[in-house]
């Protein structure tokens, strides 16, 4: 489901892909349902090819959205992202993961996952991961 949501560049919020021509995208902002041109110009990113650092290896946005996805019962997360400090942040990051690298995930990092995580539940997009991805995530949290 992520490969289709994009993140672009210098444009807030989330879009999802809708079609592609020779030389641009076409994609709907997921907030308002606006559609528009991407152009190959712009810098896009599906959120199925974002990672999260750990102290072992990185581990894929779709596990990391999960996790925030059972932490917070399928609704948006509580916690005022653009009000709370960098402690509060990191507690709740660690939460969420656990092993996450302190060192290369800020706090700007962590604004981020929440907001997106709060824009994808408010737009009815919850399937984050697919199939056998999502026993992984349970394995894990299972182990801890």
């Amino acid at each position: 489901m992520l490969k289709t949501i994009l993140a672009i560049s210098g444009k807030p919020g989330l879009y999802k892909l809708i079609s592609q021509a020779k030389n641009m995208l076409i994609v709907e902002n997921i907030a308002d349902k606006k559609r528009m041109p991407i152009y190959a110009s712009d810098k896009v990113i599906s959120l199925g090819d974002i990672a999260m650092y750990t102290d072992a290896n990185e581990v894929p946005l779709a596990n990391v959205l999960e996790s925030v996805k059972q932490k917070e019962n399928g609704e948006e997360v509580k916690l005022d992202y653009k009000k709370a400090s960098g402690t509060e942040l990191h507690a709740f990051m660690a939460e969420v993961l656990p092993q996450y690298d302190r060192d290369r995930v800020h706090s700007s990092d962590i604004k981020k996952l929440i907001q997106w995580y709060n824009l994808l539940i408010s737009s009815g997009e919850s399937d984050f991961v697919e199939g056998i991805q999502t026993e992984t995530v349970e394995t894990a949290a299972e182990a801890e």
